[in-house]
């Protein structure tokens, strides 16, 4: 079914207090955008969920009606899997409420809620959780995949901090999921992606923080990055888990503390973030002012939530975009120079290497206390292709797919859900390793017909 007309969609509209959005319908092809523009999917219909309990009528009419269901928080997933083509897209854009209990430290939050929406409310009282970088995100993605950012190596993943979670499961059962309650089903959402149910509320728990952090960032020429990529390994490896550095290799964009001829030249970017007293930053952080000799820099103190939106602007959707992504245990001097290589010839001025440090409180965990199973990893990897017209395409993802390959023997194992496009399927398997089997088993009990299947897929 390629889409529904209102008299077809009727039966939906009645059974929900959201709207029911149908392709004739002014705002169906925005609706229908998601963040990677490369993504161009034309769903059957779109359903606008006002409540939890819209969620399990829309289950039911897609299966009456032998429609794939995709569910979308942020719709930021790189392989734009919150939209199907001929299907119905359940969509929580109108479901973004926190709700924050400061006494308990703890935050409900509906599915639709991005991380600025989140961090915004959690920080009014000076707590936070553990997510991405990129603002614009959607919390649900984000968290069912893992989710680190600048606060991870401190107090681990955004899944560390999940508390409990209610979800609609395929036959329309609201359960809720915890260590204490089905804690089966909540082992397999921290990590284990879209593939059990609908999740519909995360309760997470609060750490304190802010609101201010020192954060920003220091610029230096390629033609240094030998020299500072080793030195930035060999200094980040005794870091305290406070700070956080991560490296880009990209084109220089316009800053303002940039010198002009510096724009649009390659570079090496180190972008930090010090979560500890700020008192203590300048200290801390001083070795990595001095990895090289810098184009310059612009670190200071700052709110928490100003930071969080600070690669927005790189990051804006409607470009298109591929990914590929290894974790590393260690950056030997080869993986490093693969890295170089790479980064001198890259294919659009958009194009970026990212390198994220993790080691802290991640690999304190073990390896099967959830489904996300890459607890060794020290480092991350994202080869971030992104351009603006599909001419370029062959060029863009041959550059990252070659990267990708260059640097798999380097690499630990294993892959990051949330980093994966949408023709890997068949790394699936990789990125939960001894965790598989028994996600099968716990998918066979939730979803045995695999309804849902718009993710990186747990086959039952």
């Amino acid at each position: 079914m390629n889409a529904l007309s209102k008299e077809q969609a009727a039966p939906l509209a009645a059974a929900v207090t959201g709207r029911v959005v149908c392709p004739d319908a002014p705002e169906f092809d925005e609706l229908r955008k998601v963040w990677n523009g490369m993504v161009d999917r034309r769903p059957a219909a779109i359903v606008q969920c006002a409540s939890a309990d819209d969620v399990a009528p829309a289950i039911a009419f897609a299966r009456g009606c032998g429609l794939t269901i995709s569910v979308r928080g942020g719709g930021h997933h790189i392989a734009g899997n919150s939209i199907a083509d001929g299907g119905l897209v359940i969509d929580f854009s109108a479901m973004r409420a926190v709700r924050v209990d400061a006494a308990r430290r703890s935050a409900a939050v509906e599915p639709g809620a991005t991380l600025a929406d989140f961090d915004a409310a959690v920080q009014r009282h000076g707590l936070v959780v553990p997510v991405g970088i990129n603002s614009t995100t959607g919390i649900s993605g984000l968290t069912l995949g893992g989710g680190f950012g600048w606060l991870t190596r401190k107090y681990g993943l955004t899944i560390d901090a999940l508390r409990s979670a209610e979800v609609i499961t395929a036959d329309g059962e609201k359960l809720c999921a915890s260590a204490s309650e089905n804690a089966d089903l909540f082992w397999a959402l921290r990590g284990g992606g879209g593939n059990f149910g609908v999740v519909t509320r995360y309760e997470f728990e609060l750490s304190p923080l802010g609101p201010n952090i020192v954060a920003g960032l220091i610029v230096y020429p390629f033609a240094q990055a030998k020299q500072v990529l080793t030195r930035y390994r060999d200094f980040v490896a005794g870091a305290p888990e406070e700070l956080t550095a991560w490296i880009v290799l990209r084109h220089a964009p316009p800053l303002p503390f940039l010198p002009a001829d510096v724009h649009g030249t390659k570079v090496v970017v180190v972008a930090l973030a010090y979560c500890g007293d700020v008192s203590q930053a300048e200290a801390v952080a001083a070795p990595l002012h001095v990895l090289g000799a810098a184009h310059g820099a612009h670190v200071g103190e700052m709110p928490y939530v100003d930071w969080q939106k600070a690669f927005d602007p790189l990051l804006a959707p409607g470009a298109r975009n591929y990914w590929k992504s290894h974790n590393f245990t260690e950056l030997s001097d080869a993986a490093l120079g693969t890295k170089i290589e790479y980064a001198g010839r890259l294919p659009s001025p958009q194009c970026e290497i990212f390198i994220g440090h993790l080691a802290g409180a991640p690999n304190r965990v073990a390896r099967n206390a959830t489904a996300y199973l890459a607890r060794d990893a020290k480092f991350v990897m994202n080869v971030h292709a992104r351009w603006d017209h599909s001419a370029q395409d062959a060029e863009c993802i041959r550059w990252a797919r070659d990267l990708f390959r260059a640097s798999a023997p380097y690499a630990s194992g294993g892959a990051y859900v949330n980093f994966m496009t949408e023709d890997e399927g068949e790394r699936v398997a990789a990125a939960y390793g001894e965790n598989y089997e028994r996600l099968r088993e716990i998918k066979r009990r939730y979803d045995p017909q695999n309804v849902f299947h718009m993710n990186q897929n747990i086959k039952p």
